[in-house]
């Protein structure tokens, strides 16, 4: 049976009042998953599926409330990684929370990453693909405007926020998961849907991603619309990447969606 469990964020026990904040932007539901495979370092990762999820996580825009979910062993601790019903559960609750209470999937390379694993743990391709399609995915808004990625970490110091949880990294949540770590990976994803809607949201408010280079020059994407869908994103011109080495493509994200 999927285990899942609500907290707000303040961390407070989910039966107290849902804490509500002046937002008038679009309705978003942030989502972000952490793999069950530790994958070691400077391998290639596709030689490695599949990969299996421990845990994932959801935000609402309007509530504050985070939701996450992971799987139940038979001994009522967390377990390796969640089930294939486990994940189909939780990936038709993706659908509803899309389709009947009107949410817009936000991500962070939800796209290239998220949404693979998905499909190929649930078994629902269809489904993830549908969900991928009309979702905004931010960086590959970035991708498609300016031709390359961008870490999730660098666009929010560069939108004046905190960045990312300090002292792990998501290749450490298999680990962590491992280990039995389940508090400290949990509240990783937690805090990654929390940075990924402050993001969105903070971006369509300044209609515009802003951000430092490695060369230390501030960069701007304007969004005077906000973000594009990736729908939308697919049918922005592309741009001219000839500076780069080695670009990378957009159909390494969405070659999965053919």
């Amino acid at each position: 049976m999927l285990r899942k469990f609500l907290d707000l964020i303040a961390g407070s026990n989910s039966s107290q009042p849902v804490i509500r904040r002046q937002y008038a932007g679009p309705k978003y539901l942030a989502f972000d998953i952490e793999i069950a495979k530790e994958i070691p370092d400077g391998e290639d990762w596709a030689a490695h599926k599949p990969f299996g999820i421990s845990c994932a996580a959801v935000i609402t825009s309007d509530t504050r409330q985070v939701t996450t979910w992971y799987g139940h062993s038979s001994t009522g601790t967390p377990a390796a990684q969640m089930s294939q019903e486990e994940v189909q559960a939780m990936v038709r609750e993706l659908v509803r929370l899309v389709n009947d209470e009107r949410y817009i999937l936000l991500t962070w390379n939800g796209l290239g990453f998220d949404f693979p694993v998905l499909a190929e743990e649930s078994g629902l391709l269809a489904e993830c693909q549908a969900l991928a399609h009309d979702h905004v995915d931010m960086m590959f808004n970035v991708l498609c405007l300016r031709g390359h990625r961008l870490a999730l970490d660098t666009a929010a110091k560069g939108m004046g926020l905190p960045g990312k949880t300090e002292g792990i990294t998501g290749a450490d949540a298999p680990k962590l998961w491992a280990a039995g770590e389940y508090e400290k990976v949990l509240g990783y994803v937690s805090d990654d849907v929390r940075l990924t809607l402050d993001v969105g949201e903070r971006c369509w408010q300044e209609k515009g991603l802003r951000w430092v280079s490695q060369r230390g020059n501030v960069q701007r994407i304007e969004l005077s619309n906000g973000w594009y869908t990736v729908e939308d994103a697919h049918l922005i011109p592309e741009p001219d990447t000839s500076w780069m080495t080695d670009p990378p493509t957009r159909e390494e994200s969405t070659a999965w969606l053919e």
